[in-house]
């Protein structure tokens, strides 16, 4: 990359004025300079100013360095490294002194970041921090002393391709706590380090180090929020090694990245974050990636996943030429190393990752093998020397910072080119063989990091870019993707009523409301309360405040009104032809009272034409619901019926095409039944189906498909099954990154939801997850002959006609105590029993699911199941009632054919006939309904009946043909022969 355009380019700072110097040492009005620092290197002292009253200086002064990227002030120089600016105040000469004295009051810290991000150009107001013993210390309250800087340079220091195609990594070490109890306070200081390595645009990585880690004893947290610090250490004041507008937040374990994220660590972790010692530095780092480095920190992530986060102890005290090999040795001890999984970075739209790591003892064939790395950052320090200057570490020129150590006592030279390869042979040679070779000496023995394993030490770090490095798809786009794929509905077609229709819709209305209201006055004082003469106005009056009231207090006085609103706008529309809005209240009172009038007169035209009978409110209600046609398509289905399921779900669409469900249920049908095109066609309708649309699409358009399930993750963020569906699409595309994004993100969702339940309610909630991921699973029959309603991975059977035995596996953690108490347990234990032809245990699940208060998910089956078993065992009289609750809850053909049966068997001939007149008018294509009907008008004698009934269908039942021509013969009439 060409980065000769910002080669010798000046950085000026100009430092205005300082405000609120008003205290000095010797006085109110000090005489102060400013003294420019960056990068270790004074820059200059600006003119000596007086500090007016107001606590003012003018100090004007300007200073400048160069920035080179190939010099000492290089892009990660900027980055991590700020312009400090001291404000020393020079103190009246007194007799006989020569020189002058000075004294620091204070020191401000310019970051300048904003020349990274593009700008040429920033103002800022840089608090003022002062030093240890400083009198601005005690300035008065409320005082903000500060410093006006103006940073600058000629043009941006980065080019727009650099601005597009770089980035900022900010690396934070926070702590390392459970370290081993051998580090003590006391004793030779220590300086504890910490660092790693980061692909360059060199051959080379770049070393990020963190050191003068502070030693602490357990007893308390370390407090949340607190500031993150420069990885300096030649800062004067306190306050100045606090990078502004940079805090270290915390947040809940299982919302980490890291190894230590799980509930059954959170105790541990408490403990040790609390009562253990730990090493503390709360450094954050800084390096600016430009667009090679960029590719080749993501290329690394990707070939190998995990980085060596190193951490070792070394002495401050310099090592004494004297010293035996032994003692050389022992100045770089405690070498461990974390593997950190940087792989999230790799998700798209991620650009942070934070979490606690495990340390482990450093060995070389562990961490090649993990890291793919043969060079330790401390104790291969010449590897690193080779290509950077000891100026590019960050903080290694501190004045508190010594040179690393290594084995001869000596500031380690450059390893020469002939150690280096040897030492990576025969690194690669140890790892290629299990055992040691005859005479090979290993590389490097580590007793003292097994420590860190022992004491369960890790280390909490931050890891965050200022983009992504893989970019997320915005909602939006994802949107416009959908729509282009998806075609447009046609526009419903406007229907048109005029005012009569209006009028009859308020007329059918007024009459539904009065039956309404006339069963409401019936259930309260009965129907025949006064026969043969008229209530007094008295007795008329109280019922009718009784009847107010109840209506009030039930809900359903607003329910009538909701009800009677739809048609009222439509009179207000279509017969008043009134739309606007009016002018003034004059003008909206006279038309309300019109209106009223209007109502009430056409209110009592309808009570007087037609007072509604007994019968109205079932005529109204007799026709077939939407509801009820699922019901008969599903009751097929399961049947395997799919011809029939196949007219039910079409007319469902023929009724209203414009349900987003409708074409849902009937896309899933045709999937079961292979249908692919026609399901295809049924997903498209659905717009709003993106994850089953997905899954349609993943059968042959990948990238399609993939639109759909991003989209779908878009719009319902916390859907577990969407995240579930977008790993398994991954996982397909053998995209492992991608689908341990989702499935982590899957996993993340779902126990999110499970803490913050309580105990009662998880039981409720997991009977919910049953009902909508098994009961379909444990209600259709394994010989379906696509089998698509079960997994493939699970589709085991036991024998042809029986039940999964996935069904066994799933129910086994329900067959707890905390369980027990579940309908939805049961009825799935049932559905498994009678699946595989256990109609025994089956019949023992289903009344236990019976008997509960609360019903569960798919009572309707467990009735018919129930029912079914009853029949065998000639329990005709519980059938009969257990069919009947059937026809309660949900009534089909299929529960009034039970019912029928029921009473049949029990000779109740006449309740037969009606049950089974029942059955016939919602199914009449039904042949077993026919040939009951059959049996009873036999039973009866109805000769004419039973001719009718002599329907050209099919009948499969063999025993039940057997039984229609024995009761032929007995009666004799009848055809035995059809």
């Amino acid at each position: 990359m060409d980065m000769t355009s910002s080669a010798g380019k000046p950085v000026q700072i100009t430092v205005t004025e300082g405000y609120e110097l008003v205290k000095g040492t010797k006085g109110d009005f000090p005489v102060t300079f400013v003294r420019a620092e960056f990068n270790n290197v004074v820059l200059g002292d600006s003119t000596k100013f007086m500090v007016t009253a107001e606590g003012t200086a003018r100090y004007n002064f300007n200073t400048s360095f160069e920035f080179n990227p190939d010099g000492v002030n290089t892009l990660d120089e900027l980055a991590h490294k700020p312009v400090f600016l001291t404000v020393i105040e020079v103190l009246p000469k007194e007799k006989k002194q020569k020189d002058e004295r000075t004294v620091t009051l204070g020191q401000a810290v310019v970051d300048l970041l904003p020349l990274l991000e593009g700008e040429s150009t920033f103002e800022i107001m840089a608090p003022l921090h002062p030093v240890i013993g400083s009198p601005l210390e005690n300035n008065r309250p409320g005082a903000k002393c500060c410093l006006e800087v103006t940073v600058s340079v000629s043009e941006a220091l980065l080019t727009t391709a650099q601005i597009l195609g770089g980035n900022l990594l900010r690396m934070t070490l926070e702590a390392a706590y459970s370290v081993p109890e051998i580090f003590v306070p006391t004793g030779p200081q220590q300086n504890y380090m910490a660092g790693l390595q980061i692909p360059s645009n060199k051959e080379k990585d770049y070393p990020i180090l963190f050191k003068n880690g502070i030693l602490k004893l357990g007893g308390e947290k370390e407090p949340v929020p607190r500031p993150k610090k420069w990885p300096i250490f030649n800062i004067l004041a306190p306050g100045a090694q606090y990078i502004p507008d940079a805090f270290i937040t915390g947040g809940p374990y299982v919302e980490e990245d890291g190894e230590l994220n799980h509930p059954e660590d959170k105790e541990f972790r408490n403990q040790a974050e609390t009562f253990k010692k730990r090493i503390v530095w709360d450094l954050e780092s800084r390096s600016y990636l430009d667009p090679v480095a960029v590719v080749n920190f993501q290329k690394r992530i990707a070939d190998c996943r995990f980085f060596p986060v190193e951490i070792a102890r070394v002495p401050v005290a310099p090592v004494a030429k004297t010293k035996t090999k032994a003692d050389k040795e022992a100045q770089f001890n405690f070498h461990g190393v974390a593997y950190v999984n940087m792989v999230p970075l790799l998700y798209p739209g991620v650009k942070r990752i934070r979490g606690g790591f495990r340390v482990l003892p450093y060995l070389d064939g562990p961490v090649y093998e993990k890291t793919k790395c043969l060079f330790s950052l401390f104790r291969d320090a010449g590897h690193q020397n080779q290509n950077h200057k000891p100026t590019n570490v960050p903080g290694i020129n501190s004045p508190q910072a010594k040179p690393v150590v290594t084995k001869t006592g000596k500031e380690e030279k450059p390893v020469k080119e002939k150690d280096t390869v040897r030492r990576k042979s025969s690194s690669i040679k140890s790892q290629s063989s299990d055992f040691p070779l005859e005479g090979e000496i290993p590389l490097y023995q580590n007793s003292e990091g097994q420590q860190y394993m022992e004491a369960a030490t890790y280390i909490v770090l931050e890891i965050e870019l200022e983009k992504a490095l893989v970019p997320k798809r915005l909602p939006e786009e994802l949107g416009a993707r959908v729509r282009d794929m998806i075609p447009p509905r046609p526009s419903p077609v406007r229907r048109t009523g005029g005012a009569q229709k209006a009028l009859d819709d308020y007329h059918t209305q007024i009459q539904n409301i009065s039956v309404a209201i006339l069963e409401e006055y019936h259930k309260m004082f009965g129907k025949d309360l006064t026969p043969g003469k008229d209530l007094d106005n008295q007795t008329l009056e109280d019922h009718k405040c009784q009847l107010n009231y109840e209506l009030n207090c039930s809900g359903k006085y607003f329910a009538f009104k909701e009800q009677l609103k739809h048609a009222v706008v439509k009179i207000v529309r279509e017969k008043f032809l009134k739309t606007t809005a009016f002018e003034n209240q004059e003008e909206l009172q006279a038309f309300i009272s019109e209106l009223y009038i209007y109502l009430v007169d056409q209110m009592n035209v309808t009570l007087n034409q037609s007072m509604p009978d007994e019968n109205l409110s079932t005529a109204l209600t007799a026709a077939t619901t939407s509801e009820q046609l699922r019901l008969f398509a599903y009751e097929a289905q399961v049947n395997e019926d799919f011809a029939l399921a196949t007219v039910y779900y079409e007319e469902r669409l023929v009724r209203d095409n414009q349900n987003i469900e409708h074409w849902l249920d009937y896309g899933s049908f045709c999937l079961l039944l292979d249908d692919i095109t026609k399901a295809q066609e049924c997903f498209r309708k659905a717009l709003a189906s993106t994850v089953i649309t997905g899954l349609m699409l993943m059968m042959f358009h990948y990238e399609q498909a993939e639109i759909f399930f991003e989209d779908a993750t878009c719009l319902e963020p916390n859907n577990v099954v969407a995240w579930t569906l977008l790993g398994l699409f991954y996982e397909i595309q053998n995209n492992d990154i991608r689908m341990e994004m989702a499935f982590h993100e899957a996993a993340k969702q779902l126990n999110a939801k499970l803490i913050k339940e309580k105990t009662t309610s998880e039981t409720v909630d997991i009977g919910g997850k049953l009902d909508s991921s098994i009961t379909t699973l444990g209600i259709v029959r394994s010989s379906s002959p696509s089998k698509r309603d079960i997994p493939g991975d699970l589709c085991v059977q036991c024998s042809p006609g029986s039940a999964p035995l996935a069904l066994h596996h799933f129910l086994e953690p329900y067959s707890k105590c905390s369980h027990l108490q579940n309908p939805n347990v049961w009825g799935l234990k049932g559905h498994l029993y009678f699946l595989n032809g256990n109609h025994a245990e089956a019949k023992e699940c289903y009344e236990r699911t019976v008997s509960f208060v609360v019903d569960a998910a798919e009572m309707h089956f467990i009735y018919l199941r129930l029912g079914s078993i009853y029949l065998e065992d000639g329990e005709n009289e519980k059938a009969k009632n257990t069919y009947l609750m059937a026809c309660k809850k949900s009534p089909s053909c299929l529960t009034w054919l039970g019912v029928g049966i029921a009473c049949y068997r029990l000779e109740e001939l006449t309740e037969a006939e009606d049950a089974l007149s029942e059955a016939n008018a919602m199914n009449n294509y039904n042949a077993e309904v026919w040939a009951y009907l059959t049996l009873v008008c036999l039973k009866v004698s109805f000769q004419l009946s039973t001719r009718q009934s002599f329907f050209p269908l099919k009948l499969g039942n063999e025993d039940l043909l057997k039984e229609i021509h024995r009761v032929q013969e007995m009666v004799g009439f009848g055809d035995p022969s059809f």
